[in-house]
C-alpha cells in the first residue's frame, strides 16, 4: 500500500454559522485530522434565504475555532457560485468530499457542486444524510433530494430509519449506519451545584431540561401537558426550556397559563451560547426529548457527554441511542406516557443508576469509530 496521505473536504455549515450541524462538521473535521486525513471545511456565505430561517440570526458572535481550516464560499441560491465552488474543490484534488445533506432545499446547490466535482475526476462523493424525508414537508422536496442523491457514491446515515428512507431514492448497497458521536465540544462537566448556582436555580428543586430550538415536531406541548399532571406537580419538578422559538410561542404560553404552570416552567427561550450549554445539562436531573418525529439527535449526544439520564419518545433513531430503563426512558408520543416516566424517575430515585449506565453506554459513540466507518465506506467505493 502506498504512503499517500488521504485528503478530504467537508461541504456544509461551519463557523460563523451556528447550530448542531455546524458543531458536528467542526468536530468531524478535528476527528478526521486526528486520523491523519488532511481535512478542511467549505461552508456557506449564504446558507438560507430569510424565508427559510425562522430564528433571529444564523450567525454566532463568538470566536471561531483556531485548530481547523474553514472556507466560507457557498451561496445556496446562486448557480454561478456553485460552478466556482466545484472548480475550487477540484483544483485541490481531494480523495473524497463529504457532503452534509439535511434539507431538500439544498439539493440543487449541493447536487450541482457534486456533479461538477465528479466530472472528469475520480473524486468520491460521500453524503452524510441527516434527513432525506424532512420533518416539515414542502413542494419540490422529493425532486430536490433525488437530484442530490443521484450524484453520490456512498451514504452515511446516523439512524436506521434514515438508512431505510434512502431506499426510496437509491438501490446502492454503499450505505453505512454510523451512530451520531458524542458532542464533547461544549467543555468539561461541572458539578450540579455549580451549574445550578451559575443559572440561578434553587438547589432544593428537581429540574428537567428541554434543550434546543422549539418547533412543532419537537413536542414541547406534550411535555408541558405532562408537567400539568397532578402527580408531577406534587413532586415540585421544574422544567427548564432552553432554546429559541422557531415558531409562534402563543400555544405554548397558553398551555402554561391554562394549567397554572408559571412557577414550574423556567423559560430561557433564546439562543444558548456555546459557553453556557454545559451548565444547562449539568444542572438537570434528566434531559427530555418528547419529539413527534426524529431521525437522530445531537441533544442525546450532549447528554451522554455530561452523563445525564434521558427521556425520549419512540420515534426515528432515538430508541437506538437510549436503551429503555438503562440510561433513561423511551415513552409513547403522549403526555400521559411522558408523565408516567417522570413520576417513575423521581419516585424510584433512578438518577444515580441511569447516570452510571450513561458512562458505560457512551463508549459506543466515539468520533474515532465514526471516522473508521467513513474510511471503510470510502475504501469500498
Amino acid at each position: 500500500m502506498s504512503n499517500h496521505k488521504l485528503k478530504a473536504i467537508i461541504v456544509g455549515p461551519a463557523f460563523p454559522l451556528r447550530g448542531g450541524i455546524a458543531n458536528f462538521n467542526e468536530a468531524l473535521c478535528r476527528a478526521m485530522t486526528a486520523a491523519d486525513i488532511e481535512t478542511k471545511i467549505i461552508s456557506f456565505s449564504l446558507q438560507y434565504p430569510s424565508f427559510l430561517f425562522p430564528g433571529k440570526t444564523q450567525y454566532d458572535k463568538g470566536k471561531g475555532p483556531k485548530d481547523i481550516w474553514i472556507e466560507t464560499k457557498i451561496n445556496s441560491i446562486n448557480p454561478f457560485n456553485w460552478f466556482a465552488v466545484a472548480k475550487h474543490i477540484k483544483k485541490q484534488k481531494p480523495d473524497f468530499v463529504v457532503f452534509r445533506f439535511w434539507l431538500p432545499f439544498m439539493g440543487p446547490c449541493l447536487g450541482t457542486i457534486a456533479r461538477r466535482i465528479k466530472s472528469g475526476t475520480n473524486i468520491k462523493i460521500i453524503a452524510i444524510t441527516d434527513n432525506v424525508i424532512p420533518h416539515e414537508k414542502r413542494f419540490g422536496d422529493r425532486a430536490f433530494t433525488k437530484y442530490f442523491i443521484k450524484r453520490c457514491d456512498g451514504f452515511i446515515a446516523m439512524s436506521q430509519s434514515v438508512l431505510n428512507d434512502l431506499k426510496e431514492f437509491t438501490f446502492t448497497d454503499k450505505k453505512s449506519f454510523l451512530p451520531h458521536p458524542i458532542y464533547d465540544i461544549f467543555g468539561e462537566k461541572v458539578s450540579k451545584s455549580d451549574a445550578q448556582q451559575k443559572l440561578g436555580l434553587n438547589p432544593n428543586d428537581k429540574h428537567l431540561l428541554f434543550f434546543g430550538f422549539i418547533r412543532k415536531y419537537k413536542g414541547l406541548d406534550l411535555l408541558l401537558e405532562a408537567m400539568a399532571d397532578a402527580r408531577v406537580k406534587e413532586m415540585n419538578v421544574k422544567l427548564i426550556v432552553a432554546g429559541e422559538y422557531y415558531e409562534d410561542a402563543t400555544p405554548f404560553n397558553e398551555i402554561i397559563r391554562k394549567n397554572g404552570l408559571e412557577q414550574n416552567i423556567i423559560l430561557k427561550t433564546e439562543y444558548i451560547h456555546a459557553d453556557d450549554v454545559r451548565y444547562y445539562f449539568c444542572a438537570s436531573d434528566m434531559v427530555t426529548q418528547p419529539y413527534r418525529t426524529a431521525t437522530q439527535s445531537g441533544v442525546t449526544q450532549i447528554a451522554y457527554h455530561y452523563e445525564r439520564p434521558m427521556l425520549v419518545t419512540n420515534v426515528g433513531g432515538l430508541p437506538e441511542i437510549v436503551p429503555h430503563n438503562k440510561v433513561g426512558y423511551i415513552t409513547e408520543i403522549s403526555s400521559k406516557s411522558i408523565a408516567d416516566s417522570i413520576v417513575d424517575f423521581y419516585s424510584k430515585s433512578r438518577e444515580q443508576e441511569f447516570t452510571a449506565n450513561t458512562v458505560i453506554e457512551k463508549k459506543r459513540f466515539l468520533w474515532s469509530s465514526f471516522v473508521d466507518g467513513m474510511l471503510n465506506l470510502y475504501m469500498s467505493l
